[in-house]
């Protein structure tokens, strides 16, 4: 989905979240929309996946969309490597909620 679709979306749905998935190891940032009723989509510009090197340029793309709440995801290598399953919908172990 591409940005200015997801300012389209914002304005027409409210049951949604917005991902900020960082990766282990990695300094990048990508997003993905995670609608209630529909499958994940990942946010992107020209067809590619937007990447960010930081949080503040983050926050800057997903106002200029009318998002102001978003989830840190931290995906950890370790769950990865030993065969376990990420644990993205506990709240409490992968989310935090960044408001802005």
């Amino acid at each position: 989905m591409e940005l200015k679709e997801l300012k389209s979306y914002t304005q027409h749905h409210d049951n949604f979240e917005i991902r900020v998935i960082a990766h282990a190891g990695s300094r990048y940032y990508q997003l993905v929309l995670e609608p209630e009723d529909g499958p994940t989509q990942v946010l992107t510009r020209r067809g590619k996946p937007m990447l960010f090197r930081s949080l503040d340029d983050v926050y800057g793309e997903l106002k200029q969309a009318g998002v102001h709440r978003a989830y840190l995801v931290q995906q950890a290598a370790n769950d990865e490597i030993v065969g376990h399953e990420p644990h993205y919908h506990d709240p409490m172990l992968s989310r935090m909620p960044l408001v802005f």
